[in-house]
C-alpha cells in the first residue's frame, strides 16, 4: 500500500475521532448548526434555539438502561413536556448547572413536565450515580458512556445536542422544540421550558 493511499484510509478514522472529541469536549459553545439543509431553526440572544410547531421532527430511538439499571423509552412519555439534558460527572459546567436542573424537575414535575438526563462520557456508572446522589437529581438518566443515543437520537436536521452539556425540549408530540448548547441557570431553563409546556 503506498503512503498516500494510507493517509487516504486513515482520514475517516481521523475524522470520527475528532467529531467524538468535539461531541465529548465539556463547552460553553452557544451555535446553533443543527444539520444540513433548511433548518427553520429560531436562535435568540441567550443561546436558545427554537423551532416553529409546524417545523418540528421527531426525535430519533432514545431507549436504554438507566443509570440505576432500569430500561427506559424516551418515546413512553408522550403527552408530557420533555427536557432531555446531555451530562457527564466529570464536566464542570454540568455541575453548575444541575442544581437547577434537580429544582425544576421537581416543581415542575406536578404539570407534566418529565425530565430525562443523558449520561454520556462516563466510562463506568459509579461517578455518575454519585453526581446524582450529590446534586439530588432525582430524575433517571440514560447510561450512554460511547455517545450512541445522542448520534442516533438525533437525526440530521435537528436540533441536535452537540455540546456537553446540552438541553433539548421535547414537547407533547415528542418533537423538538427548543435546545441550548451551554450550560443553564435556573431562569434560563424556564426560559426554554414555559413556552412549549403553555402550548395546548
Amino acid at each position: 500500500m503506498s503512503l498516500s493511499r494510507a493517509r487516504r484510509a486513515a482520514l475517516p478514522t481521523a475524522v470520527v475521532a475528532v467529531g467524538a472529541l468535539v461531541l465529548s469536549a465539556c463547552s460553553q459553545d452557544t451555535g446553533t448548526s443543527g444539520g444540513g439543509g433548511n433548518t427553520n431553526f429560531v436562535t435568540d440572544t441567550g443561546g436558545i434555539s427554537t423551532v416553529e410547531r409546524g417545523q418540528r421532527k421527531a426525535t430519533g430511538t432514545l431507549a436504554g438502561e438507566t443509570l440505576e439499571g432500569d430500561r427506559l423509552d424516551v418515546a413512553d412519555l408522550k403527552g408530557k413536556v420533555v427536557v432531555l439534558n446531555v451530562w457527564g460527572s466529570w464536566c464542570p459546567p454540568c455541575r453548575g448547572e444541575a442544581p437547577h436542573f434537580a429544582k425544576v424537575a421537581k416543581e415542575l414535575r406536578p404539570q407534566g413536565v418529565e425530565f430525562v438526563g443523558l449520561n454520556t462520557r462516563d466510562a463506568n456508572k459509579g461517578p455518575a450515580i454519585a453526581f446524582e446522589k450529590d446534586y439530588e437529581v432525582d430524575y433517571p438518566s440514560l447510561y450512554d458512556p460511547a455517545g450512541k443515543l445522542i448520534v442516533e437520537g438525533f437525526p440530521k436536521g435537528t436540533l441536535n445536542p452537540q455540546a456537553i452539556p446540552s438541553t433539548v425540549v421535547l414537547d407533547r408530540e415528542g418533537k423538538i422544540a427548543a435546545r441550548s448548547l451551554m450550560a443553564l441557570s435556573e431562569k434560563q431553563l424556564r426560559k426554554m421550558i414555559d413556552p412549549v409546556l403553555a402550548e395546548k
